[in-house]
């Protein structure tokens, strides 16, 4: 499925980090107001920040996570089907809502976009609606995609509306933004992340989130469980990177 093929080149992007400095002391997160979590896909929030926002929300820190699509075209309807295209909507909508159970996430936020289709919406729309989503909630950081290295066209189209919008707003309204780099040569050209939230007391609570969204990471998990892993790979369940994006002005 696309979605597992995104995640298994994040995989070895993470194997690629493992061997980076890791902030060892818990997660590295100074005391936001409001953590604003933009991604196109269920599991997109599991795959790169469950650990993360699970600490925000111990912490007290509210957290919003707006999911832009259902991901309604996910590839794996099983074999044998448990699912056709038309009910996998519905399911993944389940799966998406006990994911957030499972991380602590209470305000989440169907956009209603449809999947494989983001990068087709007019950018009046898309930018306006989240720009509504950075006035409703007002917060001091976005967690989303770096644009360039989030591998599939949602993932591109949804970081680069993230940025317009930001970018239009007066500099000392920004938010700050803390951005996923799937993409193998994200490292290579970004340099090392400059946050690495190690979320070790967080791996099973990742690992629940994951069975959450089990029509689509099931075979994602066994390849987590195979023998063939070796421990640097598994840093994948254990350390969660993020590159701090910079304006030019």
């Amino acid at each position: 499925m696309q979605v597992l093929i995104t995640k298994v080149n994040s995989l070895q992007h993470f194997k690629l980090v493992s061997d980076h400095l890791i902030y060892r002391g818990g997660i590295n997160m100074t005391d936001e107001r409001h953590v604003l979590v933009i991604f196109p896909h269920p599991d997109d929030e599991t795959f790169s920040s469950a650990g993360t926002l699970a600490s925000y929300i111990q912490k007290g820190i509210p957290v919003t996570y707006a999911c832009l699509t259902l991901g309604q075209m996910g590839r794996n309807l099983g074999n044998p089907p448990f699912a056709t295209r038309e009910s996998l909507p519905s399911i993944r909508e389940r799966e998406l809502e006990e994911a957030c159970k499972v991380i602590g996430i209470t305000d989440l936020r169907k956009m209603g976009l449809r999947d494989k289709t983001v990068e087709f919406e007019p950018y009046e729309h898309i930018d306006g609606m989240i720009k509504s989503l950075i006035d409703d909630t007002n917060p001091s950081l976005i967690i989303s995609f770096y644009p360039g290295y989030a591998v599939h066209p949602d993932h591109e189209a949804t970081a680069d509306a993230v940025i317009r919008t930001v970018e239009r707003m007066p500099k000392e309204e920004r938010p700050r933004l803390t951005l996923v780099a799937f993409s193998n040569d994200a490292t290579e050209a970004l340099g090392e992340p400059d946050i690495q939230n190690d979320i070790t007391d967080f791996k099973e609570l990742k690992i629940k989130a994951f069975e959450a969204h089990a029509s689509q990471t099931g075979p994602f998990l066994k390849q987590l469980a195979s023998p063939e892993i070796d421990g640097k790979q598994h840093s994948f369940l254990t350390v969660e990177p993020y590159w701090t994006y910079h304006f030019k002005s």
